[in-house]
C-alpha cells in the first residue's frame, strides 16, 4: 500500500459527526463503560434490522458453563442449515447486542439461520475462553442443533474483526477434527500480532478503530496468558502450521481500515494452500463499517454480500 487511499464522503461526514459529538475515546475508558459506550453508539449507528420470523434468546450448555446466544431464523421448519457467527470487539467489548442487526439482516437476505454466541471476554476471562466456547460451540451445534431445528451437518462460520479471528481458528479446528463446514466467513479479520503492516501504518490514526484503541485491546487481553492458547497460533491463524484442506473463504475488507493488510496475507496463504478464496473490498470504508448502516450505505452491501456467499454454501433460499 504505497499511497493511503482517502475515507469516502459518507465516512467523513461520520467522523465529523463523530469528533463534534464528543465522547471520551474508547482507549481512555474503564471496561465495563467502554462496553456500554460501544454497544450505545453501534445502537445508534446500525441500519435497523430486516425483519425475520423468529428470534430466540438461548443458553448454550457449553463446557466450561452456559452462554447467552441468540437464533435469527425466517423459517419454522427443521433441518435448516446455519451460520455461526462471532462479534468482534478485541475480545473485550461487544455481545449479542452489537451483531443483533448485521446477523438478523444476514438471516433474513441469506434463508439461512444464523446463531451468535456471546463468548468470554478479557480481562474477567484469558484470551483463551473465548477461543474455547466458539469452538465448543460449533461442536455443540454439529451434535446438538437439531434440538433447534438446525442440521448439524450444514454448518459455516463468520465473524468480523476478533470474531473474524474466531472464525478462522474455529475453522482450522474443525478441519483438524474432521468436522464438516460449508464456509468460513470473515470481515477484516485480526489474524497476526507481530507484523506492524502497510494498512496499519496507513490507517492508525484519525479513524475509529486507531493505534491507541488497538492498543488498549491488546493490553486487556494479551496478557492474560494463563491458561495459555491451546495452540500458540489460535490468536494469528496467519501462523497456522497447515491451511491446506480448510472449508472455502469469504473475507470481506475496508480498504481504510489498519486491518486490512492482515486480510489480504491471509487470502494469499489460503490461495497458496489451495483453499478456494473469495474477497471484496469496500472503497473508502473504514474498520465496523458492518455496524454503521445509518450512515453507510456499504453496510447493507456488505451484508447482501455475505448473505449471498452463505447462501450459495449452504444451498439456501431467502424468503420473498
Amino acid at each position: 500500500m504505497s499511497q493511503a487511499a482517502p475515507f469516502s464522503t459518507s465516512v467523513q461526514a461520520m467522523l465529523a459527526r463523530v469528533r463534534r459529538a464528543n465522547h471520551t475515546p474508547l482507549h481512555q475508558q474503564a471496561v465495563a463503560p467502554a462496553r456500554a459506550a460501544y454497544a450505545a453508539a453501534v445502537g445508534v449507528m446500525a441500519l435497523p434490522p430486516a425483519p425475520v420470523a423468529h428470534v430466540q434468546d438461548l443458553s448454550l450448555p457449553l463446557p466450561d458453563g452456559p452462554r447467552p446466544a441468540r437464533l435469527w431464523r425466517d423459517r419454522s421448519e427443521p433441518g435448516q442449515p446455519v451460520l455461526l457467527y462471532f462479534h468482534g470487539g478485541g475480545f473485550v467489548v461487544g455481545g449479542l447486542d452489537t451483531c443483533h442487526a448485521f446477523c438478523q439482516t444476514v438471516a433474513r437476505l441469506s434463508g439461512a439461520a444464523v446463531l451468535a454466541v456471546d463468548y468470554r471476554k478479557c480481562p474477567e476471562h484469558p484470551l483463551r475462553a473465548a477461543f474455547d466456547d466458539a469452538w465448543d460451540a460449533l461442536l455443540w451445534l454439529h451434535r446438538e442443533g437439531a434440538s433447534l431445528g438446525l442440521d448439524g451437518q450444514r454448518l459455516a462460520v463468520g465473524g468480523d474483526s476478533a470474531g473474524g479471528t474466531l472464525a478462522a481458528t474455529t475453522a482450522l479446528q474443525a478441519r483438524d477434527a474432521g468436522l464438516p463446514l460449508a464456509l468460513q466467513a470473515m470481515f477484516y479479520p485480526m489474524v497476526q500480532a507481530r507484523m506492524v503492516t502497510p494498512s496499519y501504518e496507513a490507517y492508525g490514526d484519525n479513524t475509529l478503530l486507531d493505534r491507541q484503541v488497538l492498543d488498549w485491546f491488546e493490553r486487556h487481553s494479551r496478557h492474560l496468558t494463563h491458561p495459555p492458547l491451546r495452540q500458540p497460533w489460535h490468536r494469528e491463524p496467519l501462523y497456522a502450521p497447515s491451511h491446506a484442506k480448510l472449508a472455502p473463504a469469504w473475507i470481506g475488507l475496508a480498504e481504510c481500515d489498519m486491518l486490512t493488510s492482515e486480510g489480504q496475507a491471509y487470502e494469499a496463504r489460503l490461495r497458496q494452500a489451495d483453499v478456494p478464496v473469495s474477497v471484496q473490498v469496500w472503497p473508502g470504508m473504514i474498520h465496523d463499517f458492518i455496524n454503521m448502516g445509518r450512515f453507510l450505505p456499504a453496510a447493507h452491501e456488505a451484508a447482501t454480500a455475505l448473505a449471498e456467499a452463505v447462501a450459495e454454501a449452504l444451498g439456501t433460499r431467502p424468503q420473498p
